[in-house]
């Protein structure tokens, strides 16, 4: 199995004027709940629908239309919680975040901030070989989104989109456990990759799908580890929240800004508000939003439209028994079962995708070879022709095919990557085409005598330099694969060519 004692990365530590300084990172992600009805009411969640053309009465707040819990939800929630090894609440409730917004047509946001419906959990996020950073999870809490206001769509007048209003999202809330810019971007990339193996979010961020506030502060060096020993928050800067990044690229340069934002306001004696701050990316740089209201000004109160969420540990339990193999059990079983490297591991199984297609190859061919050919040749021309897997030109089969030659000793490697170019760009049975255009390889070692002896014949120069130094044997195979067009067995040209020369 892989080997998962792993040691956190240290801080990163940034240098002020003055003084050293470290970073504190919290995030809130709110990831879409993959769900074909909204959380309280049967109106379509599709993406890309006209405007205002996917809501329902109780969206739009029409007048004593109540909402109604959508089950899906709830166990999606339930099965995100499993995923990351939390607590499961068997009894949850839904509360009122009071505020007022154009595209907040309730005047309140159903929400779950008292009695969320998943507790503690956590996610262990990798940081290159050996090194990984664990990240507890606080809670995850069902809510609702809201709409969407559009501003530039007229110079005089704002329109709102209600479509997303009412979407189910759950809030999947960490400690401030992150240390730099670059472990706040792999959480996030983590914890999408656990949402996608699950089917709890298509993480698709693009969309507005997956999105992340960003909590960071500074503390002076020490402080850090005095909060971990008393989990007082005094110890640690005060922090500001960067709302809605959807980049992985963009929260990694939000906090780099904000942090020396931080930095250079201590260090010139002022104090940090906590705020709402926005990323420009154009500018590169955080401005603020507004001060950041405490709960209070929210006036949550329990919602009085929606009983308390009581559910039953033995529906937990068929939720758990249905939880797909997940990233890090994946890639243990890989490096064990295929014997390939822990990078190339993670290669295969940062998509789920990704790691059933390499499946269905190894199933059919040897796990290693598999391994190399999917990821350098498959992936690399993909890459190139920026498709994902999903729009392969090549299927599992074929390629599986292309190695189960190599290994039967059809083909050689040089004429694999013909071949491979041929099955990509024209498609067909790798084997079928390798038997009409003459491509298998030589093992007649006969024929293959008969070409070594012509290559050294005509080159009894070469011949003597060889001898004197044997690594110019390499030059006779050359000339050998050459002449055969490539479809010489290398393994039997070199045997051949040592033995004929006396090396």
């Amino acid at each position: 199995m892989l080997d998962l004692t792993y040691e956190a990365p240290k801080p990163k530590v940034i240098q002020g004027a003055k003084h050293d300084w470290e970073l504190v990172i919290g995030l809130e992600v709110h990831a879409q709940v993959a769900s074909k009805s909204k959380l309280f009411s049967g109106a379509s969640t599709q993406f890309g629908s006209e405007p205002n053309s996917n809501v329902a009465f109780v969206d739009a707040a029409m007048p004593g239309m109540l909402p109604v819990i959508n089950e899906f939800c709830v166990a999606q929630a339930v099965r995100t919680g499993l995923g990351l090894k939390a607590d499961i609440n068997l009894k949850s409730a839904f509360d009122r975040k009071n505020y007022f917004y154009p595209d907040l047509p309730q005047g309140y946001q159903i929400s779950q901030l008292y009695h969320p419906i998943v507790g503690e959990g956590e996610v262990l996020v990798d940081m290159g070989p050996g090194g990984a950073r664990k990240v507890r999870i606080e809670r995850i809490h069902l809510e609702q989104d809201a709409g969407k206001s559009i501003h530039d769509m007229d110079p005089h007048f704002t329109f709102v989109d209600l479509n997303r209003t009412g979407v189910a999202l759950m809030e999947i809330v960490s400690r401030p456990d992150i240390r730099g810019p670059e472990e706040a971007a792999a959480y996030v990339g983590k914890l999408r990759q656990i949402l996608r193996y699950l089917g709890t979010c298509d993480g698709n961020m693009q969309n507005g799908n997956l999105r992340a506030d960003v909590n960071v502060s500074v503390c002076r060096p020490g402080d850090y580890e005095k909060y971990q020993e008393t989990q007082d928050f005094s110890h640690l800067g005060t922090r500001c929240e960067i709302k809605n990044m959807n980049s992985m690229r963009f929260i990694q340069q939000a906090i780099e800004y904000e942090a020396r934002r931080q930095i250079q306001i201590l260090e010139a004696g002022g104090e940090i508000d906590q705020e709402t701050r926005l990323y420009d990316p154009d500018k590169g740089e955080t401005r603020s939003m507004r001060s950041k209201e405490e709960a209070h000004d929210y006036r949550y109160f329990p919602c009085p439209d929606l009983l308390p969420l009581e559910i039953e540990q033995a529906w937990v339990d068929d939720i758990a028994a249905s939880l797909p193999e997940l990233p890090d059990q994946k890639k243990a079983r890989f490096v064990a079962d295929y014997g390939m490297t822990e990078y190339d591991a993670s290669v295969l199984t940062a998509e789920v995708e990704n790691a059933s297609f390499f499946e269905e190859v190894a199933a059919a061919s040897d796990g290693k070879l598999a391994a190399n050919w999917v990821i350098n040749e498959l992936f690399g021309r993909l890459k190139k022709d920026d498709k994902d897997i999903g729009d392969s030109p090549m299927s599992p089969a074929q390629l599986g095919g292309i190695i189960s030659l190599i290994q039967k000793g059809d083909i050689s490697g040089k004429i694999a990557k013909d071949l491979f170019e041929i099955v990509y760009t024209e498609g067909g049975d790798p084997s079928l085409i390798v038997e009409e255009r003459g491509m298998k390889q030589v093992t007649d070692t006969g024929a293959i005598e008969a070409a070594v002896d012509e290559v050294i014949a005509a080159n009894p120069d070469q011949v003597e330099k060889a001898k004197a130094n044997p690594k110019l044997a390499g030059w006779f195979v050359g000339q050998v694969m050459k002449a055969t067009g490539g479809k010489a067995n290398p393994k039997a040209v070199n045997e051949l060519v040592s033995a004929k020369l006396g090396l």
